[in-house]
Order: C-alpha cells, then sequence, then structure tokens
C-alpha cells in the first residue's frame, strides 16, 4: 500500500490530536470529507492505524527513574535469546526492549520506582538464570528528544511504501 503526502498528513493530524472530528481532520488536509473518511478508513483497514489513544505525562503522576541497559548474553543461541526475550515481555517496568547489532545484544528501557527498584528488578533477571553475561547501567538524568518515529518519515517527504 503506497501513502502518499496526503495520507502523511492526515496520519500526522491524527497523531496531533487523535481526538478530532472528521470534519476537522477533512479540513486540516484539504479534503472532501467523504474523500478524508475514505482514506482514513483504508488506514485503519490496512492497519497503518492500528487505534486511538491518550498520551499521558507519567511525571504528573508519580515520581520515577529512567535507566538504559545494555545487556551481553553469555550465549547467542536462538533458544538463549528467546529465553531472555520471554522474561523481559513478562516485566512491566521494562518498557522498551530492542535487540541490537554489535558490541551488545540488547537494550532495554526500564522505568522503576527508584535506583533501588531498579536493582532489584536486574537482581530478579540474574537470579532467573537467562544467560545474561554482563550489563551496563546508564541512569536518564534528563530526556532531550522523543518524537514518534512517523515524524522522521513526514520529514522526508514524498510517497511511502506500506509494509505488512
Amino acid at each position: 500500500m503506497k501513502l502518499d503526502k496526503i495520507d502523511l498528513k492526515i496520519l500526522a493530524a491524527l497523531q496531533s490530536d487523535g481526538r478530532m472530528t472528521k470534519l476537522r481532520l477533512a479540513e486540516a488536509v484539504n479534503l472532501s470529507p467523504t474523500a478524508c473518511w475514505e482514506r482514513l478508513s483504508r488506514l485503519e483497514k490496512s492497519g497503518v492505524i492500528t487505534g486511538y489513544t491518550a498520551r499521558i505525562n507519567i511525571d504528573k503522576l508519580v515520581r520515577r527513574t529512567t535507566v538504559l541497559v545494555e545487556i551481553m548474553l553469555k550465549s547467542h543461541q536462538q533458544s538463549d535469546f528467546q529465553r531472555f526475550e520471554d522474561a523481559v515481555l513478562k516485566e512491566p517496568a521494562i518498557i522498551s526492549c530492542d535487540a541490537t547489532g554489535g558490541g551488545v545484544d540488547y537494550i532495554l528501557k526500564i522505568v522503576s520506582e527508584d535506583i533501588d527498584a531498579y536493582q532489584r528488578l536486574i537482581d530478579k533477571l540474574l537470579r532467573l538464570d537467562l544467560g545474561i553475561e554482563r550489563y551496563f547501567t546508564y541512569i536518564v538524568t534528563k530526556n532531550v528528544k522523543t518524537i514518534d518515529p512517523l515524524q522522521s518519515v513526514i520529514a522526508d517527504g514524498g510517497v511511502v511504501e506500506a509494509f505488512g
């Protein structure tokens, strides 16, 4: 499925305000309501739009500590990766886990109550014998930039081939 500039404008407008009316969305992208609705329906049916959510400022709710962790496994068999990934999926404090190529196997993003809670989580992962050889901890002192990946696609402009 090819996405053109208008499709990308629809996606950007919805990311900015997922609660906007369909009429306001049509106005924002300079389409008739019917044409806009057809495009929106196509984006939903194709799975490009998977849902509508609210962005919550977690800092307004609780104090938290964000930690980035590099993980290196002892062994690199598929079963070792699977065992580690299965354990990661069960931990709600691990909000992101990326398998990487290069010097480390995984980079985790952990949000915990404090450093002590983070260390308890790491101790638990080590006790589970997941094959962790080494880990390096980086305490996030300040978030400098967070954007949705769509913004980089829109910045490139043009037509995009949607996968899946």
